[in-house]
């Protein structure tokens, strides 16, 4: 793989997990009663950014009327409409809304990937699905790799799935390994060739039962998201609110 336009391409083609291939394209085909005069994605959904990117976000998986319907991670969902809102007031987006693949919206310096690419039932991935999909955060990693200098992971799975895939593509990782929580950082040094420091930053996931409850807002997300981007080297503001 030599570029991310050939991952992201290879990714879309993914058949891999049986029981995810089945159950994203059964949710493509029944849909949800609101969209049902659209056409669903329904395949694997690759990551959302530039080649390039200082700063990668790293969730879960796409939800089943969100990213599995339009194709692009975050995007058609409250989940999106929370993180997306929050990327744009920190300056890190053209724009603070997320609803079609074609929409207009650009990052700035950010990528947005996830450790399992296919929507699965429940949003809840096995092990050996995160495990199966593993191989595409590791392509990734090693292709942003030049630029790269911050993560922010959104919630625990994404922490436990990433810290073993940047061990293994040249970072290395403090033992005991770091415990994800909101507001965690941690620094891990480069131990391999066109690899910087990274800075690693942990927030409690958008998912609505964060959201909604208040135990995550939209402050609290900012604050993680200026962090990273400040510490990945990004023009970023704090006047966005």
């Amino acid at each position: 793989m030599h570029s991310i336009a050939e991952l992201d391409a290879a990714v879309a083609d993914c058949f891999g997990c049986p029981r995810l291939v089945a159950w994203r394209e059964r949710v493509a085909r029944e849909k949800r009663a609101a969209f049902r005069e659209q056409t669903y994605w329904g395949r694997a959904v690759p990551a959302f950014g530039p080649a390039d990117a200082a700063l990668l976000i790293v969730g879960l998986a796409p939800a089943a009327h969100g990213a599995n319907r339009t194709g692009r991670m975050f995007t058609g969902d409250r989940s999106g409409d929370v993180l997306y809102a929050a990327l744009h007031a920190v300056g890190l987006a053209n724009q603070p809304t997320a609803v079609a693949a074609d929409d207009g919206l650009r990052l700035r310096g950010v990528r947005i990937t996830a450790p399992v690419h296919c929507a699965p039932p429940e949003n809840k991935p096995s092990v050996d699905e995160r495990d199966r999909c593993r191989h595409w955060l590791e392509l990734e990693l090693g292709l942003l790799a030049p630029t790269l200098r911050a993560v922010v992971v959104l919630g625990g799975f994404g922490w436990q799935a990433l810290l073993p895939v940047l061990g293994a593509n040249g970072w290395q990782v403090p033992r005991p390994r770091p415990r994800f929580g909101h507001g965690a950082r941690v620094t891990l040094a480069p131990g391999g060739a066109e690899r910087g420091p990274l800075q690693v930053f942990g927030s409690y996931h958008v998912s609505q039962q964060n959201t909604f409850t208040g135990r995550l807002t939209p402050a609290m997300l900012e604050q993680v998201l200026a962090a990273a981007g400040r510490a990945a080297g990004l023009p970023v503001r704090t006047d966005g609110r």
